[in-house]
């Protein structure tokens, strides 16, 4: 990843020099000769590192002053002091108001570049740190095998290297920020950071807050958002659809030109940023409704993705349930338990309108109330009844339908459901079905054909 780095130096020469040298190792060099050109390039964007010169001849601020100004609006900013006139007080000064490291001119390029690259990884790590604190165990595997878990693998794999950007529709708890992660980690960017929002969590005063930063009146940096933190890496902006209006158009610009205004500051802050976005609405109802901007929707919807929900993947459940059992032990020190046929059976059965994230967290559930020995099966007794139990497809008014029905009648509209359940589960083989409820093949056929299904699943065995 191409690092942006400020050199701040009075003496032109040596400015030039060091940025030769950087250039060399394929960063990207700005350049100040005085501490207010250098306030007024960081401004305009936050670099990633800044070589600052202690003296700076004609300046407001010399490079210790400066120093204190950069670390109180960019406490993270790494800064590396150098000087002609090293003394030890003057680097122990440095380095306690917030300076990474101290070099004495004249020095090597060699020992310039080893600072800058330690630097650089420090402030790489201490960013990933920071990013593992403020959310849970991210998993970043995509499980399954089935048909549509492959094609969205394949689509994965070849949309991350491009920039494109993506908008990506599904249910909530489908797995959006997962896919997000992948074309994030899959691309040129990521080495670079991975800012997530959910625009629908936030207060809406307070979007563009957090998405531009704010400036006070001085034009100092009060708040670094969330675009800016990106630069060079990607942004994903989960329930776009619930952005306002304003916002809408400010994201627009920046799409469009790459760059936006903090709030309360009239300089542009120019970025590159990859913009990846998320919505479990049709955002093509809401542009015709007039509730989404139609020319932000096509900037957006570059390359589209679908998150499907996990009632059109059953027969990937088997797996999702097997690598959470392994996740949760791991985590949280619980024993893995083996989940009985049974049970996985209903557990295949059911709509899951929670989707993958309703999944974990019934299992998650499942081993922390788990009875008897560790090494025995989970069975069906021990699911939550909203799991646990085929229910009809209408849900509690079909429930009533069934209730007041005869038993001959109730008895088939059952099959008819438990079949259809297990059908779907098998994902139309007609073999595997037939297996697991217990019947021969030309029975169940027979049977199908008789509760009005048919044969609509495949034969094969395999």
């Amino acid at each position: 990843m191409k690092n942006d780095i400020l050199i701040v130096e009075d003496e032109s020469d040596i400015r030039e020099m060091i940025a030769g040298i950087l250039d060399d190792e394929g960063h990207i060099t700005r350049q100040a000769g005085t501490s207010d050109a250098a306030l007024e390039s960081v401004k305009k964007r936050q670099p990633s590192l800044v070589v600052l010169d202690v003296w700076l001849k004609g300046s407001g601020m010399d490079g210790i002053e400066l120093l204190d100004s950069l670390k109180a609006s960019y406490p993270n900013l790494p800064v590396i002091v150098i000087s002609g006139h090293g003394t030890v007080e003057t680097a122990v000064s440095a380095i306690r108001k917030g300076a990474y490291d101290y070099i004495v001119k004249p020095f090597k390029s060699e020992k310039l570049i080893v600072t800058v690259s330690r630097a650089l990884e420090n402030a790489r790590l201490r960013q990933e740190n920071e990013e593992l604190k403020g959310r849970t165990q991210t998993d970043t595997t995509l499980v399954g095998t089935s048909t549509i878990v492959q094609q969205l693998r394949s689509k994965i794999e070849r949309i991350a290297a491009t920039n494109s950007r993506v908008l990506i529709t599904g249910p909530s708890g489908s797995g959006k920020e997962l896919i997000a992660r992948l074309l994030h980690a899959q691309s040129r960017r990521a080495d670079g950071p991975f800012k997530a929002v959910n625009a629908a969590s936030m207060v809406p005063e307070r979007v563009e807050e957090e998405l531009f930063g704010v400036e006070d009146a001085d034009g100092a940096v009060v708040k670094t958002g969330l675009l800016e933190s990106a630069h060079n890496g990607t942004l994903y902006v989960d329930e776009v659809a619930d952005m306002p209006s304003e916002t809408q158009g400010k994201l627009l610009r920046l799409l469009v030109e790459q760059r936006f205004h903090r709030l309360g500051g009239s300089q542009d802050v120019q970025v590159d940023v990859r913009v990846i976005t998320s919505s479990s609405h049709d955002l093509l109802n809401d542009v015709e409704a007039g509730n989404f901007r139609e020319d932000l929707f096509h900037r957006l919807n570059v390359m589209p993705l679908e998150s499907s929900p996990l009632s059109e993947r059953r027969e990937d459940i088997p797996l999702l349930v097997e690598h959470f059992i392994s996740q949760l032990a791991a985590s949280t020190g619980l024993p893995a338990r083996e989940i009985g046929p049974d049970a996985m059976a209903a557990l295949q059965a059911h709509d899951w309108p929670g989707n993958v994230r309703q999944l974990r967290n019934n299992v998650e559930r499942l081993l922390i109330l788990a009875t008897g020995e560790p090494g025995q099966p989970i069975t069906l007794a021990t699911l939550p009844p909203e799991v646990s139990v085929v229910r009809p497809s209408g849900g509690p008014a079909e429930s009533e339908k069934m209730i007041s029905m005869p038993l001959r009648d109730a008895r088939e509209h059952f099959e008819r459901e438990y079949l259809q359940a297990q059908i779907d589960r098998f994902d139309g083989n007609i073999s595997r079905t037939a297996s697991f409820v217990g019947m021969e093949r030309s029975a169940l056929h027979r049977k199908l054909k008789s509760l009005g299904l048919g044969a609509n699943g495949r034969d094969d065995a395999s």
